[in-house]
């Protein structure tokens, strides 16, 4: 696939915006330090200025103002913290084109996909001070439609965050005030004084790694493969329906991700083949805003992302009734209140050595899994004056052990799961997936 890159432009705020260092709380300290890369398709829509450089660049211009860290860098303060250095230096904006066809790139996962090029590569070797905090890319292809693509960098905002940014972005491109103001003050998720965690977090302990009599079954540098599986209404209400045969008490409701979760936990188990006294941990990405006390402000602009996680033996996954498995993910969601979650940031504050507790490709790769649900996030809400996108999604999962659900384009209800495992678990994923 050839894509021509027209022009490369650093956009920089369009007034004057506050400079200095943006304190980074415990939360952004523990984000794998690279850029969440995703992608926008948008079909032609007849306008004469359909996604029209200029006029994003502006809007991108004016929109930096109220977000003036984005087009920062980051940066140490004289302790060694990393922080977020706000001096303007700007955002990067790529202008491209393929002759390809876009219609080949539509949640398009396969092996040899080339939808990460859709987002501009960083270039981290200059330092942590080099890189823009933002990079996107409009690509243009041969049937006139347009793919943006974002990388943002996941110390700098989560995914709250960035989809606040770009639909703020898009906003200002239709000539709309602001829907909601960026708060960007971190200091409201400071450990408290002293800190004081009052809970065990088996969250920040080193996650299972596979036992030596299943070393066999998967080692670190085994290939691994992206797949994308559509889950109908129809299929979601047997599962639940499932569920509620298993719990005919009612009593524990459940919502679909909780059901979900239990299910592709118990799937990827069987499909890896795992022994049963192996330890399999389950990871699932808590937004805290709307469960600290008082709730996180609307427009906290930064990460509030805890990692609820719970550990189980793969036999006891495999023996137990599907309800059993529930109930973990429910206790484990349940948990998640203010005082967890404050005693959460307390104790990190405390931990001698961060780097120990950063999340990243190590956490969730087999016997481990990543359960991230993007379908009560607005990723369909960027309109930029020539419509909806038709699809968004991650550019790319690079992890093994991580599953996206992703909200279905049209709203029917369907769901999207894309997942990446070891290429010799896919199949029987697959298999298990639609065994209800």
């Amino acid at each position: 696939m050839e894509i021509t890159a027209k022009e490369s432009t650093i956009v920089r705020p369009a007034q004057e915006t506050p400079k200095g260092s943006l304190w980074n709380s415990n939360l952004d300290l523990l984000m794998t330090r690279y850029h969440i890369p995703t992608v926008y398709f948008y079909k032609r829509n007849g306008s004469s200025n359909f996604f029209d450089p200029e006029k994003l660049k502006d809007a991108l211009s004016k929109v930096l103002v109220p977000f003036y860290p984005i087009a920062g860098r980051l940066g140490f303060d004289k302790n060694g913290r990393l922080e977020i250095v706000c001096n303007a230096e700007g955002v990067l904006f790529v202008e491209a084109e393929t002759t390809s066809a876009m219609d080949q790139l539509v949640g398009d996962y396969s092996d040899g996909s080339q939808v990460f090029r859709m987002v501009p590569e960083v270039d981290y070797s200059g330092g942590i001070s080099s890189f823009p905090l933002l990079v996107l890319q409009v690509t243009t292809f041969k049937c006139g439609g347009v793919c943006l693509g974002v990388g943002i960098q996941h110390a700098l905002a989560d995914g709250i965050s960035a989809l606040h940014f770009i639909n703020s972005w898009a906003e200002t491109a239709r000539g709309l005030s602001l829907s909601v103001a960026p708060l960007m003050d971190r200091t409201l998720l400071r450990a408290r004084v002293p800190p004081t965690p009052t809970f065990y977090h088996v969250e920040y302990d080193p996650p299972p790694s596979i036992l030596a009599s299943d070393k066999s079954q998967s080692h670190d540098h085994k290939p691994s493969i992206v797949s994308i599986f559509k889950l109908t209404v129809d299929q979601l209400n047997t599962l639940k329906a499932k569920s509620n045969i298993e719990n005919p008490d009612d009593t524990m409701k459940c919502s679909t991700f909780n059901i979900l979760a239990a299910h592709f936990w118990r799937c990827v188990s069987k499909a890896r083949g795992l022994s049963n006294d192996q330890l399999t941990m389950l990871y699932i990405p808590i937004d805290g805003r709307s469960r600290l006390n008082p709730p996180v402000p609307p427009g906290y602009f930064g990460n509030v992302i805890f990692g609820a996680t719970t550990i189980a033996h793969a036999g006891d996954l495999r023996s137990e009734p599907f309800t059993e498995t529930m109930k973990r993910v429910h206790r484990l969601l349940k948990q998640f209140n203010d005082e967890y979650m404050r005693s959460a940031i307390d104790y990190i504050e405390k931990a001698p050595d961060l780097s120990k507790l950063v999340r990243g490709a190590h956490t969730f790769r087999c016997p481990n899994l990543n359960v991230n649900s993007w379908v009560w996030l607005p990723i369909y809400d960027a309109d930029f004056g020539w419509g909806r996108p038709i699809f968004m999604g991650p550019a790319n999962v690079v992890q093994e052990g991580k599953i996206y659900i992703l909200p279905s384009p049209i709203n029917d209800g369907t769901m999207l799961v894309v997942a990446r495992f070891e290429t010799s678990h896919m199949k029987l994923f697959e298999k298990f997936l639609y065994e209800f």
